[in-house]
């Protein structure tokens, strides 16, 4: 078990698998907009924000809160 803001070797794991994730997805999304592909562009973007999400959600369950940015 995970105490909030304590990170042990788990928890390590875990953040280095969704921030993988999270580059893989971004590459993806990169290389259909270098490639004008508006429909894959699209479905990369919703992964690359799902995965975005999970990582946020997993640092908010482990207790480190980060913060949102300013609002315009």
């Amino acid at each position: 078990m995970t105490l909030p803001g304590v990170l042990d070797d788990q928890a390590l794991r875990r953040y280095r698998e969704l921030l993988d994730a999270e580059d893989a997805a971004f590459d993806e999304l990169e290389h259909a907009y270098e490639d004008g592909d508006r429909a894959h562009f699209e479905a990369d973007f919703q992964a690359w924000r799902s995965v975005l999400a999970r990582k946020l959600s997993f640092l908010q369950r482990i207790g480190i809160d980060v913060p949102q940015p300013a609002s315009l």
